[in-house]
């Protein structure tokens, strides 16, 4: 699958519970929405996806990827230790200048 570097190094830091590298992914003002709430900031985002790992401990595979201009879909397979492991959850992004902008992560 021929993915943006900016995602293949998200799924890589995901994968190795590197919440920093994850942050770093992002430009300073980007957004995140996950389960209902905003993370907003590269900082508030690193805090979001430590806090994430600690409780899911969630890993991605990547299983389809579609573009359209700076907006993008990635599909993938999250498994981790929550209930209904594993689910398919689908990762909204809008990249500029190699940094994720805007993500929303949908079920």
């Amino acid at each position: 699958m021929n993915l943006p570097k900016v995602i293949t190094d998200l799924i890589n830091a995901q994968n190795s519970f590197d919440s920093i590298a994850y942050a770093n992914c992002f430009s300073e003002n980007a957004q995140v929405f996950d389960e209902g709430k905003t993370h907003n900031g590269k900082l508030d985002i690193q805090n979001w996806i430590e806090e994430s790992n600690e409780k899911y401990r969630s890993v991605m595979k990547p299983l389809e990827y579609t573009e359209n201009g700076t907006s993008s879909i990635l599909s993938a397979e999250c498994s981790g230790t929550f209930d209904g492991s594993p689910i398919i959850l689908k990762f909204h992004f809008d990249i500029a200048d190699g940094k994720i902008q805007n993500l929303k992560v949908t079920g």
